[in-house]
């Protein structure tokens, strides 16, 4: 019996998902546990493996957004008749259609915004698709003409002709790298054939017209910005916060680094997970969160640790790091920070997470507010390790301080707390011996 595949709801806040590719295509028998599509859930990608089998009769959306339980496809028997489904499918709102699209890095020159599909995931019918590749025609630099977006039969057809029509005035190279830059040949005026340097002579010309006046870039958000967006302002409007900022002296820190060094390789960042851990349940206000009325607080600590990509930031959690010891803390940190950036995290690397540490110390920066990781009530900002004068024991020595920046929601977080919080915080970075205590 034919049926509906639907929009999988992966997580419980889950309202819609991006499918970005389709793995089967339609006339294709799927089995059991076989991988139909690829779709964007939040900040992950996942793989949709089929919880039926029969024969992909229609794909319903070809890419982008669909709300979750919405029907992107059917699947049944070969010649089964799924009139009635079509009827269904076209009688639901049309899901909103968006393509990302991503520049591809040229070695001669930059090329700036290229009006094409090269380098993005490309909309077309599957019978477009298929006449591409019957006629030998790469389908990410046809122009689209058809409904948001989408390449059409005629659209392949006409850029098969046109590339027929250019290889009589340009040199096979020539016609490869425009097609390469996104250059209509025709546009180039010139009495002899067309040769490759002229498709970029004309390519550089127009990039030097192009910024030679005041212009303006669109492009859509991706589905994890989108969601870092509308997270960082609810958290914004949720929670009235205050930023605390403390220096502490590394150089029992750093030693401690040094002196293991041979046994473990150990990053400051994993000191500060394990410290944190330790201090957090000294003042469980910290480790808590807001549930309406109420204030949870935890015997456990699950750290989450931003880790910054590309695209945007993700915050794998660590859990239960207060029972973890340092070299177990530094492999699952460097272990979750390899999954971040491989795209295999899991929905439960991301969730539970109790407190949030974000070091952008690397990049040299000082201070910094960092927004509150919502339903958590604090986050830790870390700065990064400078050498400063200091007077000790009435003496002048150098000495390596860090900033640290703490962020906290003061519905909870009294300010003398965060600030008892931070002086333990540089006591047992100071005097990392307290922690065998």
């Amino acid at each position: 019996m034919a049926n509906f595949i639907v929009m999988p709801k992966m997580g419980l806040t889950m309202t819609e998902g991006v499918i970005l590719n389709w793995r089967k295509q339609e006339g294709d028998t799927i089995k059991k546990g076989d991988i139909i599509f690829d779709v964007e859930t939040d900040k992950l990608t996942n793989e949709y493996d089929s919880k039926a089998e029969g024969v992909l009769r229609k794909i319903l959306v070809e890419e982008g957004t669909v709300p979750v339980l919405a029907p992107v496809a059917i699947i049944g028997n070969e010649n089964e008749d799924i009139t009635d489904l079509l009827n269904q499918a076209s009688g639901t709102a049309e899901p909103s259609l968006e393509t990302e699209q991503s520049a591809e890095v040229q070695p001669e020159i930059s090329t700036g915004s290229i009006d094409s599909n090269k380098g993005g995931r490309v909309k077309a019918s599957p019978r477009a698709k298929k006449i591409a590749r019957e006629l030998g025609v790469d389908i990410s630099f046809v122009k689209s003409t058809g409904p948001d977006g989408s390449v059409t039969e005629n659209d392949v057809k006409n850029y098969a002709d046109k590339l027929k029509n250019e290889s009589k005035k340009a040199s096979p190279t020539a016609a490869v790298v425009a097609s390469q830059l996104g250059v209509d040949t025709n546009e180039i005026e010139k009495d002899t054939r067309i040769m490759k340097d002229d498709v970029i002579k004309y390519k550089l010309s127009k990039e030097l017209t192009k910024y030679a006046a005041p212009q303006e870039f669109r492009k859509p958000m991706s589905s994890m910005r989108k969601v870092i967006a509308k997270r960082m302002l609810e958290s914004k409007q949720v929670s009235p916060t205050v930023t605390y900022n403390l220096k502490v002296d590394t150089t029992a820190m750093k030693k401690l680094r040094e002196d293991i060094k041979d046994e473990m390789k150990i990053s400051y960042n994993d000191i500060l997970v394990k410290v944190l851990s330790k201090v957090l349940l000294e003042f469980p206000v910290l480790n808590s969160s807001v549930d309406g009325n109420e204030v949870v607080t935890r015997n456990y600590v699950n750290m989450g640790v931003a880790v910054a990509l590309p695209e945007g930031l993700l915050v794998p959690v660590v859990k239960y790091a207060n029972v973890k010891g340092l070299k177990e803390i530094s492999e699952e940190v460097k272990a979750l920070a390899s999954k971040a950036k491989s795209n295999e995290l899991t929905s439960d690397d991301l969730t539970g997470g109790t407190f949030t540490i974000s070091n952008i110390g690397m990049y040299g920066m000082e201070s910094f507010t960092p927004i509150v990781n919502q339903p958590e009530v604090a986050i830790l900002g870390v700065n990064a390790i400078n050498e400063e004068v200091k007077v000790v024991n009435g003496e002048i020595t150098i000495k390596p301080m860090m900033n640290l920046s703490l962020t906290a929601d003061h519905r909870v977080v009294d300010g003398a707390e965060a600030a008892r919080f931070m002086a333990k915080l540089k006591e047992y970075i100071e005097k990392p011996g307290l922690l065998l205590l």
